[in-house]
């Protein structure tokens, strides 16, 4: 009877114990955003636009122990002026997921189909541009590695492109 008792308190100070953890992370990342200026944007000639902007925050992948924060949306700042200005392109949500026969890249843009998007392979870097009506994206994605443009599987469906890049 100990013995699982033991197990049970074993297992609740592994969870305390990464919980902790995790609450650490957060705090970072939350100190990397406020440092970045994501909350402090003064957009300028931005009357009738539609403002998207948002980040992706990814920890610890692959044993990394790095806080990556990856921002999206159509919001840029001037790094010169510092002054934000919504553009009529947006920057997608992607994620590249590396697999041990391919390569998977997720990207999201709302409001296209399959006909809308282009994609363009030159060694390791792949530009996805889509436009639909007033819906239009652009992003260049760095590649973990070259790959033949000839092994690759694509297809968009609600908005959500799938490139498979074979290795």
């Amino acid at each position: 009877m100990s013995s699982k008792k033991n197990d049970v308190t074993g297992n609740v100070e592994g969870i305390l114990r990464g919980l902790g953890d995790l609450v650490e992370k957060l705090v970072a990342t939350g100190e990397q955003i406020k440092r970045s200026g994501a909350f402090d944007i003064d957009i300028a000639d931005s009357k009738n636009a539609k403002a998207v902007y948002g980040f992706s925050i990814k920890m610890g992948l692959d044993g990394n122990k790095e806080t990556l924060v990856e921002p999206f949306g159509n919001i840029r700042r001037d790094e010169q002026t510092g002054v934000a200005t919504v553009q009529e392109v947006s920057e997608p949500l992607v994620d590249v997921i590396e697999e041990s026969d391919h390569v998977l890249i997720l990207a999201e843009m709302p409001g296209v189909a399959d006909e809308d998007v282009h994609i363009e392979l030159n060694g390791d870097i792949l530009s996805l541009h889509s436009e639909r009506g007033s819906k239009k994206y652009h992003k260049e994605i760095v590649l973990p590695r070259s790959f033949d443009d000839t092994a690759m599987e694509r297809s968009c469906r609600n908005g959500i492109l799938e490139v498979k890049l074979q290795k």
